[in-house]
């Protein structure tokens, strides 16, 4: 952690018990992450790998990424996480071969911050890694507060090379606008898009309605939540791009992928 917090933080963190147990494990480099493969549709091939953050409570209780989040915003540590998470993810992305992409969360406090840009140019720099190897994921919520401001901040992003997924899609109300404004690479559908699609012919209709239109775009397809054969079968059919799930992998660490990177 590069700055004390101040008395205001302190006092957040009696909000939610695992604050301060949190707030040690980032300055101790104990929150750990975890890479989720991604597999291209065509081939099967290993494409690259979304960071996701996983943390043991000192209770020994594994904390997904959702919650370690919110009891960071809480404890006024969401600055120092995100920090950790994109330069530790950066480090590992940085030894795995050139072709593969390392996918990176973006959240609203992220975009709302007047350094952003910055904080991912210098964790590019600290690290080593082409802003060609790297996609960042944008939820709808993390758009809602200022959209021109958050397209034309990705927009700087894009201009060094980086490309941008719009994430969860599916997952609640979808703004289509957000389609025609932002810079976009990617549609990352949510599991919820895909639960149904090997069973329910209305489902796969969808499915099939949502690849069209994405690729009208220009823009590919991530499936994420696939976790039969099936499910891919079916992505595969209807023209996705690239899928992950628990069919191909569950989340692993850094020297696991690393292994599985290298074949």
């Amino acid at each position: 952690m590069t700055e004390r917090r101040n008395k205001s933080d302190r006092r957040m963190t009696d909000q939610h018990p695992l604050s301060d147990a949190l707030a040690a494990a980032i300055e101790r480099h104990e929150v750990e992450i975890v890479f989720q493969p991604q597999y291209a549709c065509a081939d099967g091939s290993l494409v690259g790998a979304e960071a996701l953050v996983r943390w043991t409570s000192p209770e020994h209780v594994v904390v997904s990424g959702d919650l370690v989040f919110a009891i960071a915003d809480v404890a006024g540590l969401t600055s120092d996480l995100v920090r950790h998470v994109r330069e530790t993810a950066m480090q590992a992305a940085k030894a795995w071969p050139d072709h593969l992409r390392l996918s990176i969360n973006v959240t609203a406090a992220d975009l709302g911050e007047a350094d952003f840009v910055r904080s991912i140019t210098d964790a590019m720099v600290k690290t080593g890694i082409s802003a060609k190897r790297l996609t960042l994921e944008i939820t709808e919520q993390a758009l809602v507060r200022d959209l021109e401001r958050s397209a034309q901040r990705l927009r700087e992003l894009v201009d060094l090379g980086m490309r941008i997924a719009l994430d969860d899609f599916g997952a609640g109300f979808c703004n289509f606008n957000y389609l025609k404004v932002l810079p976009l690479h990617y549609l990352k559908l949510d599991r919820a898009m895909v639960d149904g699609i090997a069973q329910d012919p209305r489902d796969l209709a969808v499915l099939r309605g949502i690849i069209a239109m994405a690729h009208a775009l220009e823009l590919s397809v991530i499936a994420e939540g696939i976790e039969t054969a099936d499910q891919r079968a079916a992505i595969t059919s209807e023209g996705c791009d690239t899928w992950q799930g628990f069919l191909g992998a569950k989340a692993m660490g850094a020297g696991e992928f690393a292994k599985l990177a290298r074949g």
